[in-house]
């Protein structure tokens, strides 16, 4: 009997232990439950920042014009490639498109700075608002740096160094307002019907222009010795304090030994996407190239050399009898 009592009540003690331990597991479950939904808007959070990396299409993707074929299959939605002496068009690809230029803008900068005529040596000091807030792009150049005209006409057009060539402008004699409208008095002057400027660096999209005005603009700014000496420039040092800065061109084609490169320059922002224009001599034919909306970072470089072993091919002047 004595046996049987304990044995039973070794079972009631064992049942009650495991029900503790029961009730105990159960009391901890929505403790678990409560982490799951946390761990799982931590997740949803890093999708939706994943999400919005998401890069802009440019304007040209947007209007579908990378839909459009040519014969050289280039990356570049517009095309234009024309004979700067007898005018003969080459190569034409959406060359009416109206497009953001980017830094093609400073071409026209350059050239409203060069034909003023103004002391290239007048010393220029970057201020607060030579720094970008339309793009947030960075600059070596602070603020507080000083730096001659010459400099930073030089910067701009090599470089393309924003901060400089919006020092050019908030500079000028009048003021940004006054400069922004000799900028598009000169464009309409040239008949570049498509163009309009609303600031020196190309910074905005809202810097537009079409393949052919650009191809106007880089005719006439190569008749400007400054022009083509400082955007064919390779590299170039300034001493801004007691720092040597060192720049180089944003042009990798100007260091090729197969380019003979008279006027260029490059431009990039995401409405844009990569551009690209030059003078260039090719088989004995001094022509014009823009590039403008490129897909990828060498596009456009990839582009313009399709195009001049194209020209070597079908379209050499070499040889010819000149008339």
């Amino acid at each position: 009997m004595k046996r049987l009592l304990i044995a039973t009540s070794l079972g009631l003690l064992t049942s009650l232990c495991v029900t503790h331990v029961q009730a105990a597991v159960q009391q901890k479950k929505p403790t678990v439950q409560k982490t799951k939904p946390s761990v799982v808007k931590t997740h949803v959070r890093h999708a939706k920042a994943f999400k919005t990396a998401v890069p802009v299409p440019s304007f040209g993707q947007k209007a579908g014009l990378h839909a459009t074929s040519d014969m050289l299959d280039l990356k570049s939605s517009v095309a234009y490639v024309i004979d700067q002496d007898t005018h003969e068009v080459l190569l034409s690809k959406n060359d009416q498109a109206v497009l953001p230029i980017a830094s093609i803008t400073k071409l026209m900068t350059g050239l409203i700075i060069s034909e003023a005529k103004l002391p290239m040596d007048e010393s220029i000091t970057i201020t607060q608002d030579d720094v970008d807030t339309e793009k947030g792009s960075s600059s070596r150049l602070r603020v507080g740096a000083t730096l001659t005209r010459g400099e930073l006409l030089h910067l701009a057009l090599m470089a393309s160094e924003n901060r400089a060539a919006h020092a050019l402008g908030r500079t000028y004699p009048g003021g940004m307002h006054t400069f922004v409208g000799l900028m598009n008095a000169k464009a309409a002057q040239l008949g570049m019907r498509d163009t309009r400027y609303v600031e020196p660096t190309g910074l905005s999209s809202q810097n537009q222009s079409s393949a052919k005005d650009l191809a106007t603009l880089v005719g006439n700014a190569y008749h400007d010795a400054t022009l083509r000496e400082l955007s064919t420039s390779p590299s170039h040092s300034v001493e801004v304090g007691n720092r040597t800065l060192q720049y180089n061109t944003t042009n990798r084609l100007v260091k090729n030994p197969n380019w003979d490169i008279g006027l260029q320059k490059t431009g990039y922002i995401s409405e844009a996407g990569q551009c690209l224009v030059m003078q260039a001599k090719v088989s004995g034919r001094k022509l014009i190239m823009v590039f403008l909306d490129s897909a990828g970072k060498l596009s456009r470089i990839a582009d313009a050399e399709r195009v001049r072993k194209w020209v070597e091919t079908n379209h050499s002047n070499q040889g010819r009898p000149q008339t």
